[in-house]
């Protein structure tokens, strides 16, 4: 009896180390929000179990390494809540952890997702033949003005955090949507939604966006432009 009492008080606290790693560091949101989305991604090119595999691999490790991060982190405030050089240290190599399983993550994701979205462009083709570069910008533009509206619609809710989508997620990702209509090189697609990915690191990093704004910015610009385009082609 103590022996099943030690254990769910065990997992009791799991759960609630993780759950406020959820609800407080916003790179384990980000991780686990990407991670979510790889995991969709995979269940609708239906990979393999073995690629599947490494998926699971890499996130999980991604998830763990940002879990011990925090730990770390707080451990070291514990102890130093003044600054000093060894605590800069010890900080730094648990956030250098997280980055090389990022980095892992990120390298695993381009191998085993090339081949379904090569498939996937090649069988479509492109989708852009005819398409003027005044019709082109046009629906940028709009997709601007579009997330702007938006962005004023949630500023007068009064809610206790809106989320405002970002406008240069929406633009860049716009942008990235058309280079893939416009072309039925994968390397070419893929390199352009990464520029916009970048994008995305750029400003939460340095202009400190929320990780819901940037990905709802992402979706409205992406899926507007399909939108857009498909209801004027098919017109």
């Amino acid at each position: 009896m103590k022996d099943g009492k030690r254990f769910r008080r065990s997992f009791r606290y799991a759960y609630e180390g993780l759950q406020y790693a959820l609800t407080t560091q916003p790179n384990m949101q980000f991780h686990f929000s990407v991670g979510l989305l790889t995991f969709i991604l995979a269940l609708v090119f239906e990979l393999p179990k073995v690629e599947l595999l490494f998926i699971l691999l890499a996130v999980t490790l991604v998830i763990v390494t940002e879990l011990i991060n925090t730990a770390v982190e707080k451990a070291v405030d514990l102890a130093m809540p003044d600054r000093h050089p060894l605590a800069k240290i010890a900080k730094d190599v648990a956030a250098a952890s997280v980055l090389v399983s990022a980095v892992f993550a990120a390298v695993t994701g381009m191998i085993v997702f090339y081949e379904p979205i090569d498939r996937l462009i090649r069988h479509t083709g492109p989708h852009g033949e005819g398409v003027s570069p005044a019709l082109i910008w046009t629906l940028v533009a709009l997709v601007a003005m579009l997330v702007i509206v938006l962005q004023n619609r949630f500023a007068h809710k009064r809610l206790a955090r809106p989320v405002k989508p970002s406008l240069v997620a929406a633009v860049s990702f716009s942008i990235s949507t058309w280079v893939t209509l416009l072309t039925t090189h994968t390397l070419i697609a893929l390199l352009g939604y990464s520029l916009s990915l970048q994008m995305m690191f750029i400003l939460y990093d340095r202009e400190k966006s929320e990780i819901a704004s940037l990905i709802t910015g992402a979706v409205l610009g992406s899926g507007i432009t399909v939108l857009v385009y498909s209801i004027l082609h098919y017109i």
